[in-house]
């Protein structure tokens, strides 16, 4: 090995480190492009995570291994293997596009993942023995500073190059460590020494591949647990087994390891009160590292930037770390590493609280830098310097490469375990928002008013057609979201992941997606309603646009037959109005030959009368004889009686001389009496018959003429019943005409009613971005928390921890 003083340190610092930013950047850089991937190469999103999770297994598992070999096989020697393997594994992830073809992706990605496990304590193990000890602090500083800002950075590389390339050339987020890997293996046989262990022990290959099992095994299962669901997940077929197996090889490898000549890990570590301090350290660092993840995240939801711009943000984050890192390793050299621990820890407290007390209720760019500014510098103390000097301070010279590979794989628990939690903080209110913002949603929909709804629903119900819905009732339509009862609407998956995956500047439009997605399915069953009650309408007012046509026919026979019928009795009634005109001219002529009857026996009775007082009269005054004929019994009379006497009597006295004749005469008026009396009588008969006939005539009549009437009356009623179907009639085609309008309207009502609905939601839109953000803040809140307490956490224990010797 070259002697110390012709080392160039720069370069060494140069070579190591930018290996390790490489090897860093790439446990996120994949992270933008997993979805990309995962479509061009035809596998489902199940599938596509093992992109990353085989990285990060073959990364924890290939750690304590490269440690060993490095201490056996040289450090240079690793550490180039370890960056050619890092480099052709990237090539091939690229070639994987080119050969379209996903198990070559997952072959490359195992093959680049564990030259990444040997890249980063082969460089810590060389800057913390063969760094002079004024350069040894800086230098372990600058390992955890740009180890700590390239897994920061790497997702925002990652999108850098997709935005640089496009999508469809995926391949180069791989491609561009190629060049670098070229250049750190010229370097690297030019400027690294190869400082490695003298000893020839046999390698301890069996323990090798226990070790490897057994982490493989650890990490997968607790990265399959869901601590929110910590009872299901464990029984899961994802995590016990594995859980089960890593306790059935610990064992194992104990005795493995107790029997090996060079054990591949120093199970001493563990009985060592201050080696146990520190991994146990280290693990908390890799939960505070862990946290950093979800930053720009954060600053998206608090200060309501895009997705992806959350990138900036982590800048001012990098920054501060990478000055951290040096620092604390400057001060690591002067200090010790527990007061720089101690003030790392203090830092991430400070920058936990001050985030989650002011940043988040108070979100601002001074907010938020300060509160990045503080996690940064905590990050930049912990991670790097402080607990490799820890570590290093405890062991040989030579197991220092085995030593902080164990540093790192422990490290590496923190950093499965955290996220599990971490995410779970997220999902967890990430269900929550879900809930809170369908609260939000406006329950009903205004559908504008369909054209002649309120006179058409009035018309339905006076015709009672069956089955038409109160269409005045469509206005507006309930579509409750906040409850699961809502609706048979299935919402797909990926409109609830659209939602879930929301950031605050577009959780509105996602809320809109949904509801407009809603609205549509809702739309048709609603929409056919209407359609079907509008053409049962339809088809009601056709069948009674029917019925009145049968109707009109028969009113219009029956009107026919009545006008025939009441012709015919017109004419009876003045056929018999004319033979009772014709019977009361007959009677009154009988009326008349009675009168005259009357008259003429009146008259013989007055004459006989007179003629008989007169023969009475004579009778008893008897003329005296005289000279010449005998005088009338008119000249007998005195003046008084003459006087009472008619012309006609007075005419026969005159001419009468002899009471006989007097008497034939009078006898003769008697006779002439009951003669007209005997043809009165008959006539009085006649006329009484023929009274009978004309009252009986005249009471058919009147009969005939009240049935007349009356039919005259019905038939004037059908009359206006048929004006009244007409009308009905006419006012039923109008209806129709109406509802094929209104059916006509419906599709453009609703379309209006799923605009006004959105407009509603945009209406909400500050409400709903605010409750977005105070709900996804709970998780942000519990995350940084967590991060407090861990910090806490590790204050606590570096209380308990005493160094043994001094450097």
């Amino acid at each position: 090995m070259a002697e110390k003083k012709n080392l160039n340190f720069g370069l060494i610092l140069t070579v190591y480190l930018l290996g390790i930013f490489m090897g860093a950047l790439d446990t996120g850089i994949v992270t933008p492009a997993r979805t990309v991937i995962q479509d061009a190469l035809g596998v489902d999103a199940k599938a596509g995570i093992w992109m990353i999770t085989i990285y990060t297994l073959a990364y924890a598992s290939s750690i304590p291994v490269m440690g060993k070999l490095a201490d056996r096989m040289g450090r240079r020697t690793i550490y180039l293997l370890s960056i050619t393997l890092f480099g052709v594994g990237s090539l091939f992830c690229g070639l994987s596009q080119n050969m379209d073809s996903f198990a070559a992706l997952l072959i490359a990605r195992c093959v680049q993942a564990v030259g990444g496990g040997g890249i980063m304590p082969v460089a810590t193990a060389e800057f913390g023995t063969t760094f002079p000890a004024e350069k040894r602090g800086m230098a372990l500083g600058l390992v955890g500073g740009v180890y700590g800002v390239a897994n920061i950075i790497g997702a925002s590389v990652g999108s850098a190059v997709l935005d640089i390339f496009g999508v469809d050339n995926w391949k180069f987020i791989f491609f561009v460590n190629v060049p670098i890997a070229l250049f750190i293996i010229i370097a690297g046989f030019i400027a690294l020494p190869n400082t490695k262990d003298k000893a020839t022990s046999k390698i301890d290959g069996l323990g090798i591949g226990v070790l490897v099992v057994m982490v493989l095994c650890i990490m997968y299962g607790l990265k399959n647990i869901d601590f929110f669901d910590f009872i299901n997940t464990l029984t899961s077929t994802n995590v016990y087994p594995f859980l089960i197996a890593f306790c059935f090889l610990l064992p194992l490898f104990i005795f493995i390891e107790h029997r090996a000549e060079d054990p591949v890990m120093n199970l001493g570590y563990f009985k060592n009160k201050r080696i146990l301090i520190t991994l146990t350290i280290s693990i908390i660092t890799g939960i505070i590292l862990m946290g950093l993840v979800f930053v720009p995240q954060l600053c998206e939801n608090v200060m309501k930037v895009k997705s992806g711009n959350g990138g900036y943000f982590v800048i001012i984050l990098g920054v501060f770390a990478g000055l951290g890192a040096p620092l604390s390793g400057k001060m690591t050299d002067h200090r010790g590493p527990k007061f720089v621990l101690s003030l790392g820890f203090l830092a991430s407290i400070a920058g936990s609280l001050f985030l989650i007390f002011v940043t988040m209720p108070h979100p601002s760019w001074i907010t938020v830098v300060v509160s990045l500014t503080l996690i940064g510098l905590g990050i930049g103390f912990t991670m790097g310097a402080p607990l490799n000097y820890m570590m290093l301070w405890e062991v040989d010279l030579k197991e220092s490469n085995s030593a902080l590979a164990t540093l790192s794989l422990v490290r590496s628990l923190g950093t499965v375990i955290a996220p599990a939690i971490m995410v779970g903080f997220i999902a967890h209110a990430a269900t929550g928002v879900q809930g809170d913002l369908l609260k939000l949603m406006p329950t009903e929909i205004n559908v504008p008013k369909l054209p002649y709804a309120t006179e058409l629903t009035a018309t339905m119900k006076s015709q009672n057609i069956k089955g038409v819905p109160d269409l005045t009732s469509m206005q507006t339509i309930k579509i409750d979201m906040s409850s699961s009862k809502d609706s048979d609407v299935d919402i797909p998956d990926s409109i609830l992941k659209d939602l879930q995956d929301s950031d605050v500047t577009t959780v509105t439009s996602s809320v809109k997606e949904m509801a407009k997605y809603m609205f549509e399915q809702m739309s048709p069953d609603i929409i056919k309603k209407i359609d079907d009650g509008v053409d049962q309408g339809i088809d009601g007012i056709n069948t009674g646009i029917a019925k009145m046509d049968k109707s009109i026919a028969k009113m219009q026979s029956a009107e026919n037959g009545m006008t025939k019928g009441i012709n015919g009795m017109n004419t009876a009634i003045g056929k018999q109005g004319t033979a009772i005109a014709k019977m009361n001219k007959a009677r009154a002529g009988m009326a008349s030959g009675y009168k005259g009857i009357e008259s003429g026996i009146a008259a013989q009775n007055t004459m006989s009368s007179q003629l008989s007082g007169v023969y009475t009269y004579i009778s008893k005054n008897p003329a005296t004889p005289g000279p010449g004929a005998p005088a009338s019994f008119y000249t007998q009379l005195p003046d008084s009686m003459k006087a009472q006497l008619s012309p006609a009597v007075i005419g026969i006295l005159q001419k009468t001389y002899s009471l006989q004749q007097l008497q034939g005469i009078i006898n003769g008026f008697d006779d002439n009496v009951k003669t007209l009396t005997a043809k009165a009588d008959k006539l009085k008969t006649s006329m009484t018959k023929m009274d009978k006939s004309i009252a009986s005539l005249t009471q058919v009549r009147n009969k005939l003429i009240t049935k007349r009437n009356a039919l005259v009356t019905s038939r004037a009623k059908i009359a206006s019943g048929i004006s009244g179907i007409q009308k009905g009639k006419t006012e039923a085609k109008e209806s129709l005409r109406e509802m094929n309008v209104m059916k006509a309207a419906i599709p453009g009502a609703f379309k209006t009613a799923e605009k006004n609905y959105l407009k509603a939601i945009d209406a909400k839109s500050p409400k709903i971005e605010k409750t977005f953000q105070d709900t996804l803040n709970n998780g942000f809140r519990q995350i940084y928390t967590m991060v407090g307490i861990a910090s806490v956490a590790g204050l606590l224990l570096l209380m308990l921890y005493r160094r043994k010797k001094e450097v």
